[in-house]
């Protein structure tokens, strides 16, 4: 509403300009067009039906007399009145239109909105309650002298307010019930549930009555008109109830709060000039609440560091009038929540053998992959006993190839394919079953095929058992082709001798 007001020029009029009945309607229509971007798609309204529906409502009431006019402050004291904000922050705004520089109320301003604001129950025919006379003002101040914010706000939202203006915190609460449901019995029409207000009486145990039945004056059995009623806006189970019951004797609940927060007393500008905000906060409370936020977050941090011994501390009760003090005793729960729920989960998280027992699953999952570890441990010890063997053997043929070409350059292919043959390593986890290692292999292996595997990049073991069986391959082809050429030589050699014989 402040933003329309706004964006329409109206915060830089006088209070007493007039604006007609076609700029009105735009003023209107920026309101409900900007609220309804505001809603969810669920909750969108009719706008041109409310447009028409307030625009005619506000012309029968403030320019009965058909005009085409109304004034500037007739407008905002309506609007301010009868739109769905807080009462507390409705009253200051009335406030900041009503008061001098200094923040203190004009009467004459305060006797003009009055004007205003009583046209409103006389355009629904409550006007012999509600109407306005001379001594309206002074029925609402009657020994004040100099009226400031709070004084203003006390006498205003008291318990009960000025006379003739009873019904506005009635139209609150009327508006704050409307969708309020009570799942109660009504002791007279016997409607199951309650819409709205619930009455129930205080002398007669159990009997309730729904809005409308009260209203109308109904009542039934021993129940009588003149006992006394108390007026519920909400619904508690018995549980709640007693929770808050025993938490007020225990002095968890503040009793007898105050009714709307103090404000400063100094002079505030007229709320539809600020730029962003309707009710802005000054800057000695934001810094009080700021130090406020530090003090409670020092707490919290000396009882995080020191978890077993509480700090001892001494709360004064100018900290629990801060709006920040529930706030901050709830983070300090919801940090312990937090941490009993982590040290929950590091328990859970651990598979300790007491929690296996107590899952059967979980134990399942346990020994199958103890014996799949076996396994694995079983297979790689003979796949290292077999790498084993083969090196062996291959030291074997290397010696015999040495014998056999006493130290010719066939043997070079055989070495230094050997040579290329890397050493693989094998990591083994911590607790694991032991099984042959490296040296182990190794053991029994002559100098030259030792030489040959000790050093080198890693590979894979696959890949070693390869090209060891290619060097095998090689080695047997050069001692073949070393045995066939000595044959040659030897045949040669006897058939030379048997010629010379004969």
């Amino acid at each position: 509403m402040i933003e329309a007001f706004r964006d329409s020029g109206l915060n830089t009029l006088d209070h007493n300009a007039e604006i007609n009945v076609s700029r009105l309607e735009t003023i209107l229509s920026s309101i409900y067009y900007q609220l309804n971007k505001r809603l969810p798609t669920t909750h969108q309204i009719n706008v041109e039906q409310s447009i028409g529906l307030l625009l005619n409502f506000m012309v029968a009431t403030y320019d009965s007399e058909g005009h085409g006019k109304l004034t500037v402050f007739s407008m905002k004291s309506m609007l301010a009145t009868m739109c769905g904000g807080k009462i507390v922050d409705k009253l200051r705004y009335i406030f900041s239109q009503i008061s001098d520089s200094n923040g203190v109320m004009a009467f004459a301003k305060f006797d003009q909105f009055l004007r205003e604001v009583l046209k409103l129950p006389t355009a629904v025919f409550e006007g012999p309650s509600f109407g306005y006379t001379e001594h309206s003002v002074r029925t609402c101040f009657p020994q004040q002298k100099k009226i400031l914010l709070n004084t203003f706000l006390d006498i205003l939202m008291a318990d009960p307010p000025p006379q003739c203006l009873v019904w506005l915190p009635l139209m609150h609460r009327l508006a704050n019930v409307e969708n309020v449901f009570h799942p109660v019995e009504c002791s007279y029409c016997r409607s199951e549930s309650m819409m709205g207000f619930r009455y129930r009486c205080q002398q007669c145990h159990g009997y309730q009555l729904c809005q409308s039945c009260f209203w109308r004056g109904h009542a039934n059995g021993p129940h009588s008109n003149q006992h006394q009623m108390k007026e519920h806006s909400s619904w508690k189970s018995p549980a709640k109830k007693l929770s808050h019951a025993i938490s007020k004797s225990l002095g968890c609940v503040p009793i007898g709060e105050p009714p709307h927060p103090m404000f400063p007393e100094q002079s505030e500008k007229p709320q539809d000039t600020m730029a962003h905000t309707v009710v802005l906060e000054s800057p000695s409370r934001l810094d009080e609440e700021h130090r406020l936020i530090a003090r409670y977050a020092a707490r919290l941090a000396a009882e995080a560091g020191n978890s077993t011994v509480r700090p001892a501390f001494k709360t004064s009760s100018a900290d629990f009038k801060s709006p920040f003090c529930c706030v901050f005793w709830s983070l300090r729960e919801i940090l312990q929540e937090i941490q009993r729920l982590r040290l929950e989960h590091e328990q859970a998280s651990q598979p300790t053998p007491e929690k296996a027992q107590q899952n059967p699953t979980l134990l399942a999952e346990l020994r199958l992959l103890r014996h799949r570890k076996d396994e694995l441990e079983r297979r790689m010890s003979a796949l290292q006993e077999s790498r084993r063997e083969l090196m062996v053997q291959l030291e074997g043929l290397m010696r015999l190839l040495k014998a056999q070409t006493g130290g010719s350059p066939h043997s070079s292919p055989s070495h230094g394919a050997g040579c290329s043959m890397p050493m693989p390593i094998r990591s083994t986890s911590a607790g694991s079953t032991p099984t042959h290692t490296p040296q182990d292999c190794l053991a029994g292996v002559g100098g030259d095929v030792l030489e040959a595997f000790a050093h080198g990049v890693p590979r894979n073991l696959r890949n070693d058992l390869l090209v060891a069986a290619d060097s095998i391959t090689n080695t047997m082809s050069s001692l073949v082709k070393e045995l066939h050429s000595e044959e040659e030589d030897n045949n040669m050699r006897n058939g030379g001798l048997r010629d010379r014989g004969e």
